[in-house]
């Protein structure tokens, strides 16, 4: 499963640059008639909010559920509904690697290439320069063959402009990590066979393959000299890159456009592994979170939304907790409310029937808006859904509607981050509650949406408690899943660094 656009490519659709002020061509506040119409929406939004409530109970049995399908999942393959992928990671940056490491990061139509120069325990990152390049929508269904050599030859222009300033001692190849967010089955560290594109791709050929041997051929036919190290999805990446400056990193999460977790743990809590040797003693796992159901508090526009996906029945916790679907649900509720009141005039708004047109970029600029019309508001129906005439009553369950869905997703979201840290105080042996423990975050939602975020952190420590939740340290770690590449390549460098 992908796992959402990094906090970057996210980051845009949630600029909070501000715009001139909407005026109003009606008049702020309700007649009596728009307030009629106010009056039969109200109720779809009480029966909304009663669905979507997270109470302590329900965050408490998302949390304790989420632990215990974990545990499924390292027990056996299919175990539960969390995949629980070994990442073959056994060793993490220390901070004492050294020399000239490259990481490429593919998880959508772009693809960033960069380099890290790493000094040792003394001196760390020395340097780091990047460069995006734009995937041509032919490529994106084309061939194998023409889609690496097109990522080889941007690596190739890359490395050319080093020219002498650059380049790795004498008789070594370069080193690069590859964070590659589409499913793949690893086998090793640097190795792994694609199970399906996702993200618009349908690139022939590539189904089944290694795709660390589609780099490196690529690479070879480049004429450059350069292998890859580390194959790892962008939460693996995001967890060494924070954990390169915090060995108290214990899990990372991406929140974007999708999402995903992934922590650090014991080999000995593993059954499956079933007699591989990690000379570290622990490992990272991707969980796949986004596939975990069990007690979510769901509505009918959920499940409508499910049965219209591409994949039913499947990633309902990202399909509850994701930037991908959370304006899409606020739409459908929008849409039943101007079904059977008119709250937005007397004619029904076409584009509110289209879907994903109202996107959580969106929510978050009308959790933002503190005019006293509710101006942005007024704006963003107009601009986003077609609706000519909103009256303030309308707007404010326009606003109550995003909060509700939004709180849901972030209470539900912070569960989940309890479940993992639940899993590892009681592999760890009380351990983790009792001393700093961070979870590092990444991703578009998490970084731009403060409504998001506190609901998320207020979630947390209403289950942990404020005196353990105290030593749960939630930070954001800005573009991560870069820099992690280059430093797992580094960390599994065939040379000594």
């Amino acid at each position: 499963m992908s796992y959402g656009l990094s906090a970057a490519a996210f980051g845009g659709a949630f600029s909070t640059a501000t715009r001139p002020a909407w005026r109003s061509a009606v008049p702020a506040r309700c007649s009596l008639a728009a307030a009629d119409s106010v009056s039969a929406a109200a109720p779809i939004l009480r029966d909304l909010q009663m669905k979507c409530a997270t109470p302590l109970p329900v965050l408490r049995h998302v949390a304790d559920a989420l632990a215990a399908d974990m545990r499924a999942g390292l027990a056996a393959d299919g175990g539960g509904e969390l995949k629980m992928i070994l990442t073959y990671v056994d060793s993490l940056p220390t901070g004492n690697e050294a020399g000239l490491f490259y990481g490429l990061d593919l998880g959508g139509t772009n693809f960033r290439v960069l380099r890290v120069h790493l000094g040792g325990k003394e001196k760390r990152l020395l340097d780091t320069e990047f460069e995006q390049v734009s995937i041509p929508q032919e490529l994106m269904c084309g061939t194998t063959e023409e889609l690496f050599d097109f990522i080889a030859s941007g690596l190739a222009k890359f490395v050319q402009k080093e020219k002498d300033k650059f380049g790795p001692p004498k008789g070594r190849e370069r080193e690069i990590g590859f964070t590659f967010s589409f499913p793949v089955k690893q086998t090793s560290i640097d190795s792994g066979i694609l199970i399906k594109w996702t993200k618009g791709f349908a690139v022939s050929g590539t189904v089944r393959r290694d795709v660390v041997a589609c780099l490196n051929e690529a690479l070879k036919r480049q004429g450059l000299d350069m292998r890859v190290s580390a194959l790892v999805n962008d939460t693996v990446s995001t967890l060494a890159g924070a954990r390169y400056w915090d060995d108290n990193v214990m899990v990372a999460v991406i929140l974007g456009t999708g999402t995903n977790a992934c922590y650090i743990e014991s080999v000995d809590a593993i059954p499956k592994l079933q007699g591989s040797t990690y000379q570290s003693g622990k490992t990272i796992i991707n969980t796949e979170w986004g596939a975990f159901s069990n007690g979510l508090p769901l509505t009918e526009y959920d499940r409508a939304m499910d049965c219209e996906s591409i994949n039913p029945g499947e990633q309902i916790f990202e399909k509850t907790i994701s930037g991908m679907y959370l304006g899409e649900i606020v739409r459908r509720v929008l849409q039943k409310m101007a079904e059977v009141s008119t709250m937005f005039g007397d004619s029904f708004p076409q584009k509110l029937s289209v879907p994903f047109v109202l996107r959580t970029p969106d929510l978050c600029k009308m959790q933002q808006d503190d005019t006293k019309d509710l101006n942005e508001v007024e704006f963003i129906l107009s601009d986003a859904l077609g609706v000519k005439s909103s009256c303030l009553g309308s707007r404010r369950i326009v606003t109550d509607v995003c909060d509700t869905i939004v709180k849901r997703g972030g209470r539900l979201a912070g569960a989940g981050i309890v479940g993992i840290l639940q899993k590892l105080e009681q592999d760890f042996k009380g351990s983790i509650f009792g001393r700093r423990t961070v979870v590092a975050m990444d991703g578009g939602l998490y970084e731009h949406y403060p409504q998001y975020r506190s609901h998320l952190k207020e979630a947390v420590t209403e289950l942990l408690g404020e005196e353990v939740s105290k030593n749960v340290i939630i930070e954001h770690t800005k573009d991560g899943s870069g820099i992690g590449a280059a430093l797992l390549a580094a960390a599994n460098s065939k040379y000594s660094t």
